[in-house]
């Protein structure tokens, strides 16, 4: 009997005739969880990429989204179906008719955007719901009956970029952005949400959160009030002349020996309070972000002067980055005429260029202005992890409420934007 040999191509062909038929039977196997709707091209065999079936879009032969809007559907979305397509990154089922609790996605760790938009789901959303769906990008549940607080997962998500919830009946606190510089579509209006707005959220406008009443902060115009912490200074204030009072009538030394303690208390407290404050404004000034040995010396950015190209670690340079900033005793010819300025559109960029030749770039940015503190450490050191041939990872940076400044090399042929694009850049 003849042996049949298989070449590597029929392995290929072979292995993406399966993948496609795949495909195409978890779509039969959906479709028939819908109820209503137009989807009469969806008939196994013929092709879902190559016939182009109803709202199916593929990447060759592969399904990677599905555009279900406006088809009147009703039913079930059968989850263990669109498991079986490998590909999905993408599904949208917006203005549908789709009831119940949100459908089991969350099982769907690859997707990117979910679109839910205008149906009658309802009901709270699990608050670990999102903690396995680190790629995704846009989730849009508006115009629905969901209820109960926000998820904090969602607002975990490392890579979110658009974000509606309005017309809603979320409540409860807003949870913080932990990474709000990535997002830049957001609307959480028309909810019954409460609250001081956290300030991971003062780079949208008050449009973004109108239709809230319990809602209060900067964006809106409208002071919080501080219920609970003026009622903790009342019973302080109505507490602390107790401990004075002599219960048992000894006299007025034990009122004399309880006001002299208590003096000398808030004394110490007073100067706890003072050292501490300067220890951690020392700290904010000028903040490392790399863990290893730099190149080169990192540099404050009033005062941009370098004492040694010799490698040193990062506990070093931040010391000398906050002690340099008050003078160096080295003195150097640099100062602000050295620095050659660049405008864009994010901000300016600043060339340094020391007594001994060594060249750093300081970024001023612009749109990061509003970001408060914490938000700005945790996106600076994020960027700082980051570890690319392509990509020039920042040395240090700076924070002010007013004013935030990156540090990194000078690369003397310019950015990658601008060796790609030249001067005309569309961002």
């Amino acid at each position: 009997m003849a042996a049949v040999r298989f070449t590597p191509l029929f392995f290929i062909l072979f292995s993406t005739l399966c993948f496609s038929q795949s495909d195409e039977e978890a779509l039969i196997k959906l479709k028939k969880s819908f109820i209503g709707g137009n989807l009469d091209n969806w008939v196994l065999g013929s092709g879902a990429c190559e016939r182009k079936w109803v709202g199916v879009m593929c990447s060759g032969d592969n399904v990677t989204g599905l555009h279900l809007a406006d088809m009147q559907l009703t039913g079930e979305v059968d989850i263990q179906a669109l498991l079986q397509i490998r590909g999905l990154k993408a599904i949208s089922l917006i203005n549908n008719s789709f009831t119940g609790d949100i459908p089991d996605l969350h099982k769907l760790t690859n997707l990117r955007a979910i679109y839910l938009s205008k149906n009658k789901f309802s009901g709270s959303i699990p608050d670990n719901y999102f903690d396995k769906m680190g790629l995704l990008k846009k989730v849009w549940l508006d115009d629905n009956q969901f209820s109960g607080r926000i998820p904090d997962s969602l607002c975990r998500l490392p890579n979110l970029m658009e974000l509606h919830l309005e017309l809603n009946q979320f409540s409860g606190q807003i949870p913080p952005l932990i990474y709000p510089a990535m997002v830049r579509d957001l609307n959480l209006s028309k909810n019954n949400l409460e609250g001081e707005i956290p300030e991971g959220y003062m780079q949208f406008n008050a449009t973004s959160f109108e239709g809230n009443p319990g809602l209060c902060g900067s964006i809106l115009g409208k002071e919080c009030e501080n219920g609970d912490n003026q009622s903790g200074q009342k019973q302080e204030s109505t507490s602390s002349p107790s401990e004075g009072i002599d219960r048992s009538g000894s006299g007025s030394n034990s009122k004399v020996l309880a006001i002299s303690i208590g003096s000398v208390v808030a004394v110490v407290f007073l100067v706890i309070i003072v050292v501490l404050a300067r220890k951690r404004r020392r700290e904010d000034e000028f903040s490392i972000l790399s863990k290893e040995p730099v190149k080169e010396e990192v540099l404050p950015v009033k005062v941009p002067e370098a004492e040694s190209t010799t490698r040193r670690k990062p506990s070093e340079s931040s010391r000398r980055s906050r002690s340099s900033k008050k003078g160096s005793s080295h003195g150097g010819n640099s100062g602000v005429t050295d620095l050659v300025m660049v405008n864009e559109e994010k901000g300016s960029a600043y060339k340094a260029v020391m007594s001994n030749g060594l060249a750093v770039v300081v970024k001023r940015m612009k749109e990061m202005n509003r970001l408060g503190k914490e938000a700005f450490d945790v996106e600076m050191r994020r960027l700082g992890k980051l570890r690319h041939p392509k990509i020039l990872t920042p040395l240090a940076y700076h924070f002010r409420r007013e004013e935030k400044l990156i540090v990194s090399e000078y690369m003397p042929k310019g950015s990658l934007l601008y060796v790609l694009h030249g001067k005309f850049i569309y961002l």
